[in-house]
């Protein structure tokens, strides 16, 4: 071999040893799959996952089925939205971070939920909610306060479950504590519930006589006007339902429409 080859032979072998190198130590020019992190900052709260026990209690508490129209308002990574579904709900998660959407529909995808949990990107607080029959989240208490007249003013009977965080004097129909033993090792481990309540509060000729009634949220106060005495009563409206007691009697009716019947 002649000496201008050799020389070609050797510079050729160099620059591909080079170039070999140089793609080792380049980094990849494939994009990093998105993965959130704990306390990150976002619109209007941090993110924090709730943990997967406290989203089953609280799909419990709110009785999920493939009935349901599931909306989560700031669904992080869509876990909840992800178990509705698999529950056979339609479930609808609501975030306004467009990483978190793309994983949440990821996530959906790899669960094989897909079809039924779909996420957007939307404001919470512009968002239209009123179709859902079951809304679940995980905000601070002055947000869920915010959201507390729009919740207020769905269709009776809609279900409302929170992680930890209350809507200030509106009490919840039911609170569930859970510990280590049943699959929550953090603070954030109470499921709360409310049921959104009918409007009943005024005057309203019953066959009994004429019930006044005051209303707080769910609680019932007032008056029983009957067979010539006026009672006292206390009770409660569950969803369209409601139920008091007057005299030592207790009283069941539902509102239907602006028209409130009581059972005789």
């Amino acid at each position: 071999m002649s000496a201008s080859r050799l020389s070609l032979a050797f510079l050729l072998a160099v620059f591909s040893a080079l170039a070999l190198a140089q793609a080792q130590k380049a980094p990849s020019s494939a994009p990093q799959a998105y993965e959130p992190t704990v306390g990150q900052e976002g619109k209007d709260v941090v993110w924090v996952p709730t943990p997967q026990a406290v989203v089953d209690k609280m799909l419990d508490m709110a009785k999920v089925t493939s009935k349901d129209f599931v909306m989560d308002l700031g669904s992080g990574d869509g876990r909840t939205v992800i178990t509705a579904a698999k529950r056979g709900a339609r479930a609808v998660g609501v975030e306004y971070n467009p990483d978190m959407v793309e994983l949440s529909k990821r996530n959906a995808e790899k669960e094989g939920v897909a079809g039924k949990a779909t996420f957007m990107k939307a404001d919470l607080f512009e968002t239209d909610f009123s179709q859902a029959t079951v809304i679940t989240m995980f905000l601070l208490p002055d947000i869920n306060i915010k959201l507390r007249p729009k919740i207020l003013s769905l269709k009776p009977g809609t279900r409302i479950v929170s992680n930890s965080f209350t809507m200030g004097d509106w009490k919840a129909d039911e609170t569930a504590e859970l510990n280590s033993a049943q699959g929550c090792n953090n603070s954030w481990c109470t499921a709360l519930l409310w049921i959104v309540p009918a409007r009943v509060d005024g005057t309203h000729k019953v066959p009994q006589g004429e019930l006044v009634l005051k209303q707080e949220f769910q609680m019932l106060s007032g008056t029983l006007r009957t067979g010539g005495k006026t009672l006292a009563l206390q009770g409660k409206v569950n969803g369209e339902e409601i139920v008091f007691k007057a005299g030592g009697k207790e009283y069941h009716g539902k509102m239907n429409g602006k028209q409130l019947e009581l059972q005789r």
